[in-house]
Formats: structure tokens, C-alpha cells, sequence
């Protein structure tokens, strides 16, 4: 069965700027990307089809045949096994969207443009589904889907051992995999679940009250306070008080300071006491930068606090303000708070104003950065950037 992700050009600026980078399939809610929890639960081959420039990295892989769904979709296992039964020419619809259809090479490439092709035939309804349509639903939606990805992934296994120096509560709610560790902290899933990946850690003092998410070879920092559905991608480093967020692989908290209903791409930095307020103080719904219609708009909720694209950077004592979209490659620094939204690129801060951080200056941060980590910054990820510093001028 040949499963491909495809994105809508428009859909996907909704949740820019995390899908400059990616496709929206690679999104990360809950343990896993979206395109793993298709790949769990189909045992499938399962590829990504998104804007042409991201192509070279995330290849699509397109055959005479081809079950093509909505990235945006958040697969449970009978979503799964209903569009693995589709025959060419029928969908999925759930809610009055088709979400999923089976059909030839060329139809995928029209379903990548417009969802409602006319080559679907009949449509059948599917109920319960979940699709990450902001920013902002990336962390509303990562309780249900830790819950969902821990029992995808433990099923029939059994965790590994931990320490007698922690206090655990509900240990049934906790898995460890191998190699992972942690000594005189506290873990409580408070009702929720507990996932520590391979060679992931947990240091001293440490607390985390509710569902965590941590992947591989990611680390909790001595005396953390994490709680509330939060995420921690692979080779991930968290420190201070952390409240239903996800930050993404390679990326870091490290130090004290406050992260609160927020996602963080890949490749970013917090400085030492960065914080967040995810409250406005008369209590009032907050209102996020839309790239599409190029405006902030109502997100329906009272908490929400940083969406931050990858390769962004703040300084030490960054404060950023409720409802702050970062873009790609930004580095944020000095005293006040930042504007709400700070276009791709930027380089500045509330008191010295903004200028253009140069696309070859960007690089060899990217570059510095990725070399600490033993990853080189490749020419096809080199393109990537460049072309978001292109699309992104208008906005600088």
C-alpha cells in the first residue's frame, strides 16, 4: 500500500511558519511525526508530498495506485484501516472534507492542488478525526495524541526498569525505553502518560507532572518543572518551567525561564531566563499571526503563547509577549518585548529595531550550530533556506 501526505498550498501557510521547512506531514504532535503514526499503524510505505522546493528532501513517492491524504490528519487505527480499504475512485470524508481518496499518479497531483476532485466517485463518512488546521492545535491537540501514541507504540512491550532513587507515581502510566535514565526525580503522569524514549534522560530534582513526551537521546535539566502535555522531540535539552508545549528535535531550553502553550521548531535556542506569557492580563482571547491572510487572527482560546520557526535564536532575558509568531532564522534580542509577530530572517529586538539577518550570515550560524550536533548543513538544506529567505522578502 503506497500512503502519500499531500499538502494544500494554502492550508500549509496556515501553519506556517513551522511548513516553510516541512512539509505538514512531518509535523510532530503527541511522540511522533504525523507521517510515523501512519507508517505504526499501516506498517505502509508512507512519503510526503509538499511544495516543490521541499521535494529534494522529502521525496515523494508516487505510484500507478496511491491512497493520498490529507497531511493535516491525524490517523487513529480506524482512520487507517479505512483508507487502506478504499478502491481507486472512492474517499474519506469526515466532516464535510475529504480527508483521503485512492486514485492514479496524475489525480495525486490535483488532490495536492485542490481536495475536491472530480475523479472521486463515491465518498464514504468517517467520524472522530482530528486535523492540526493552526499553528495552535499542535499543542490543544498533544494530550490526545501522547495518550494515542503511547499505546500505539508500547502495546504488547514491556518498560524498561527505573532507578529506586525516583519517585513514580501510576507506574503503569510511565514506559522507559532502553537506555534511558533518570535518577531522584519525580514522575507523576497525573492521569496522563509518561514516555521516555531510547537514551533519553532525566536529571536530579526534576519534575514532571502530567504527560511528557520524551524522545530519543532528549534531556530533562536538573530541576526542571515540566507539566502539562508537553513534548520534547529527538536530541532535545529542557530546562526551567515548561506547560504544554512542543519543541521539536535539535532544539533547546536548557536554562530557567518560562515556555508555555507553545511549539518550537527545529534548530532553535532559548537564551538563559528567555520567558513567554501565554495570558493576556485582562484575560482576553489571544489572536496569532496568519501567513495566509496576512493578519492576526482569533485562535478561540485564553492560553497561547510562542510558535517559533526553525532556526530561531533569543538571547539571555528575552521576554516574548502572548501570542508571538517567530519566523524562520530569526535572532531576537535586547530589552522590551519583541512585536507579536517578527518576519522570517529578522535580526533585532523591541529597542534597536529590526534589520535583515543576510542570507549567507543565517547560514553559517545554521551551519555552526548543526556542526555541534555532528550534522552538516547540506547543500539540499542550504537551498531550503534560501528559497524561504526569497518567499519571505515581502515580509521583511
Amino acid at each position: 500500500m503506497n500512503i502519500i501526505l499531500s499538502d494544500n498550498h494554502a492550508e500549509r501557510l496556515e501553519l506556517a511558519p513551522l511548513t516553510f521547512t516541512r512539509p505538514a506531514g512531518d509535523l510532530r504532535c503527541g511522540i511522533l511525526t504525523i507521517q510515523e503514526k501512519w507508517q505504526k499503524y499501516t506498517n505502509g510505505q508512507v512519503s510526503l508530498l509538499g511544495e516543490e522546493y521541499l521535494r529534494k528532501k522529502y521525496v515523494p513517492i508516487i505510484e500507478d495506485t496511491n491512497i493520498v491524504v490529507d497531511s493535516r490528519v491525524l490517523p487513529t487505527a480506524d482512520l487507517a484501516k479505512a483508507a487502506c480499504a478504499l478502491q481507486k475512485g472512492e474517499g474519506l470524508e469526515a466532516n464535510g472534507e475529504l480527508i483521503a481518496a485512492c486514485m492514479d499518479a496524475g489525480d495525486t497531483m490535483k488532490f495536492f492542488a485542490d481536495r475536491d476532485v472530480a475523479s472521486i466517485s463515491s465518498r464514504k463518512q468517517i467520524s472522530g478525526i482530528s486535523t492540526i488546521k493552526n499553528t495552535w492545535d499542535i499543542f490543544s491537540l498533544n494530550e490526545q495524541e501522547i495518550e494515542r501514541d503511547f499505546h500505539l507504540i508500547t502495546a504488547g512491550r514491556k518498560s524498561a526498569e527505573l532507578s529506586d532513587t525516583n519517585r513514580c507515581l501510576q507506574r503503569e502510566r510511565i514506559f522507559v525505553e532502553e537506555g534511558a535514565k533518570a535518577e531522584f526525580a519525580i514522575l507523576n503522569p497525573a492521569g496522563g502518560y509518561i514516555y521516555l524514549g531510547k537514551d533519553s534522560e532525566v536529571m536530579e530534582n526534576a519534575v514532571i507532572h502530567g504527560s511528557l513526551a520524551l524522545c530519543e537521546h532528549s534531556c530533562v535539566k536538573i530541576g526542571a518543572k515540566i507539566y502539562g502535555a508537553t513534548t520534547m522531540g529527538p536530541h532535545t535539552k529542557c530546562g526551567g518551567e515548561v506547560n504544554n508545549s512542543v519543541i521539536w528535535g535539535y532544539s533547546n531550553k536548557g536554562h530557567d525561564g518560562f515556555l508555555g502553550n507553545s511549539v518550537l521548531g527545529q534548530w532553535c535556542n532559548l537564551g538563559a531566563d528567555t520567558n513567554n506569557s501565554n495570558l493576556k492580563n485582562n484575560y482576553a482571547e489571544v489572536k496569532l499571526w496568519s501567513y495566509s491572510r496576512k493578519r492576526f487572527v482569533k485562535t478561540g482560546l485564553q492560553f497561547c503563547g510562542l510558535i517559533m520557526g526553525d532556526h530561531s535564536k533569543s538571547s539571555i532575558n528575552t521576554m516574548f509577549n502572548t501570542g508571538t509568531v517567530i519566523g524562520v532564522s530569526c535572532n531576537i534580542f535586547g530589552t522590551g518585548f519583541p512585536r507579536n509577530f517578527v518576519p522570517s530572517f529578522s535580526w533585532g529586538g523591541a529597542d534597536s529595531g529590526y534589520e535583515t539577518y543576510p542570507i549567507k550570515n543565517a547560514l553559517t550560524t545554521a551551519q555552526i550550530m548543526m556542526k555541534r550536533r555532528h550534522i552538516d548543513l547540506d547543500e539540499i538544506e542550504t537551498e531550503i533556506l534560501t528559497h524561504i529567505f526569497n518567499e519571505t522578502e515581502e515580509l521583511k
